[in-house]
């Protein structure tokens, strides 16, 4: 296999966010509620009893990218919010992960995703208040980008990377 460069890989990540994101708005998105319209904002990104997203390494190098274009004031806050969302929902890498969840430390109150425009994660892009469960888009869909997300992290570091909780996969990348 011919290794790429990371900076590669994150144009090739950014194209593949992309895509998926045009899917998801035409065929899916017009069926959920609008985030702007909802009544608590951010409920579902902060429901610790809910978020379990999962990132891999190249998806950690592109938020630690946009983290970085932060002001400093700005930075360590959300910094301390990782290191928080760590130790307040004991993130580890051990046993089933998926089974861990967390309140995202990337969702600011009165902006939202602090990485909505250059690094949201997939999972999060095919996330939406759908109120019927048969307008949710197929879990193929996901699960093909990620796929094709795998391949591209195995292309750039050489071997398959650990999917982890997204606080624990961002402070890995600091």
């Amino acid at each position: 296999m011919k290794l790429i460069s990371e900076k590669k890989a994150l144009g090739r990540l950014k194209r593949l966010r992309s895509d998926l994101e045009t899917e998801i708005v035409e065929n899916y998105e017009h069926r959920a509620k609008s985030c702007l319209t909802c009544e608590t904002q951010g409920a579902c990104c902060v429901d610790a009893h809910f978020v379990n997203v999962h990132i891999s390494r190249l998806e950690a190098v592109a938020i630690g990218q946009v983290l970085a274009r932060l002001d400093l004031k700005k930075r360590i806050e959300v910094d301390k919010r990782i290191d928080d969302a760590i130790e307040e929902y004991r993130l580890t890498t051990d046993g089933d992960t998926f089974r861990q969840t967390f309140a995202c430390p990337l969702f600011e109150k009165g902006t939202g995703c602090l990485v909505h425009l250059d690094a949201k994660p997939a999972p999060c892009i095919t996330h939406a208040c759908y109120e019927n469960a048969a307008d949710l888009p197929p879990d193929e869909i996901l699960t093909k980008r990620e796929r094709e997300i795998d391949a591209l992290n195995e292309q750039t570091y050489g071997r398959p990377q650990p999917w982890l909780p997204l606080p624990l996969a961002i402070r890995s990348k600091a």
